[in-house]
């Protein structure tokens, strides 16, 4: 593949590649979140924390073309995927010293966000074999 000076590879340009990645990023940052979550299990006061839906954080990010941070202070402090990974809290069961971390709970979340992982690393390789095959490098 010739690359021409100062513009990305064909692979780093298709979107497929760009969704696994995004998806691969929010299933991480949701089993660190998770972690803490049960890390603080007994913590007086701690409120559990979750981030939003793949779905949902995919569907209001960035449109084709807009302008993303390449570092942390560039563009106001955006961050450099251009999804709004917000996180969010859960009050609905708060025990007596005002936890919510139910442990239960916080591990069928990291088996969700194991599966998304996973789900997204297979449609990396799915698609990066369709490019070897397309280029004749099966």
């Amino acid at each position: 593949m010739k690359l021409i000076e100062g513009e990305a590879p064909v692979f780093e340009r298709l979107n497929v590649f760009n969704i696994a990645y995004s998806m691969a990023t929010h299933a991480g940052k949701r089993q660190a979140l998770i972690s803490e979550n049960i890390a603080n299990a007994d913590t007086p006061g701690y409120h559990a924390k979750d981030i939003k839906p793949f779905t949902e954080v995919f569907a209001a990010g960035e449109a084709q073309g807009d302008m993303t941070a390449s570092r942390g202070a560039h563009l106001h402090g955006a961050n450099g995927s251009g999804f709004d990974w917000a996180v969010t809290t859960d009050d609905s069961s708060i025990d007596p010293n005002g936890n919510s971390v139910s442990v239960e709970e916080q591990i069928l979340n990291g088996v969700e966000a194991k599966r998304q992982h996973d789900r997204a690393l297979a449609v990396y390789r799915s698609s990066m074999n369709i490019l070897r095959a397309s280029l004749g490098r099966s």
